[in-house]
């Protein structure tokens, strides 16, 4: 169990459950070559508007390069180290190739300093190798996985997740999502083998407000807790909780709509819906 929890000598303390580095990063400090500054947008789009709301502050961040793609085929790399990444939630591996080359990818659980990863089409398929969907045995649990083959990796690449191959036919393969949907690929897509590491994430509790604010999330407001100006669910004597269905600050309902478009051209390789 990675996770680290503290004597309760402060009301944040006493819940605060968080990931023990210690026992998991073996490098503190990234490869300047693969990263670059990071500018915070506060939830903005280009055009100034605030889109997401309850962003802002937060700790300063630089971007580590991924290799989603992972496209060095047959080229065996050696595992140096395990980071943090601050833009994800799954650790990252330091991976240093024969000619001297490094990448980051990420970090499979139970993926360890010192053990080898290849990527190619005939590769065993054991933890942190890369290949085609097509050739990984039915059973076994894929992470980042390809929509569009030689595309990368944008599929299963949060933080304990894993999705497992359950049926293969000539022209699709079938997964079984972490969301438990179903869905059809090509065989041609690449995924890499095993569950993605740092599977204690989602027992996490920060502990505290100011945590939170590190990650650059500010405070949410209840609209019930509002006055009738600022909201259309605020106001009322006493305590209530609104007494209509639950709406945005604009006035448009907030719950149980349906944000999938009907006639979305991914509909025919999705087998069976996740609800």
């Amino acid at each position: 169990m990675a996770l680290k929890s503290y004597k309760p000598y402060t009301p944040s303390r006493r819940t605060a459950k968080v990931i023990d580095f210690a026992k998991e990063i073996t490098k503190s400090t990234p490869e300047r070559k693969l990263t670059e500054a990071k500018k915070k947008h506060a939830g903005r789009n280009s055009s100034g508007h605030i889109t997401i709301r309850h962003r802002g502050g937060g700790h300063k961040q630089r971007y580590r390069f991924i290799d989603f793609r992972r496209d060095r085929l047959d080229a065996v790399a050696t595992v140096t180290a395990i980071e943090y990444d601050p833009n994800r939630t799954p650790f990252i591996a330091l991976v240093m190739y024969e000619d001297g080359e490094k990448r980051y990818i990420l970090q499979p659980n139970g993926l360890k300093v010192g053990m080898k990863v290849v990527s190619g089409a005939d590769v065993e398929p054991v933890v942190g190798n890369c290949l085609p969907l097509g050739k990984v045995p039915l059973g076994l649990y894929v992470h980042n996985v390809e929509l569009v083959p030689g595309r990368g990796g944008v599929l299963v690449r949060s933080a304990g997740t894993g999705a497992q191959v359950m049926a293969r036919d000539e022209k699709y393969v079938t997964l079984k999502m972490p969301s438990g949907e179903m869905r059809m690929f090509l065989p041609k897509c690449k995924a890499t083998v095993g569950q993605v590491g740092n599977p204690d994430n989602a027992s996490m509790d920060l502990g505290k407000a100011g945590r939170k604010r590190w990650l650059g999330i500010r405070p949410t407001v209840r609209g019930v807790a509002m006055n009738p100006v600022d909201h259309p669910m605020g106001g009322g004597e006493g305590r209530t909780s609104g007494g209509g269905h639950p709406v945005s600050p604009w006035g448009k309902l907030a719950k149980g709509g349906k944000t999938r478009p009907p006639r979305k051209a991914s509909n025919r390789v999705i087998v069976k819906r996740r609800k």
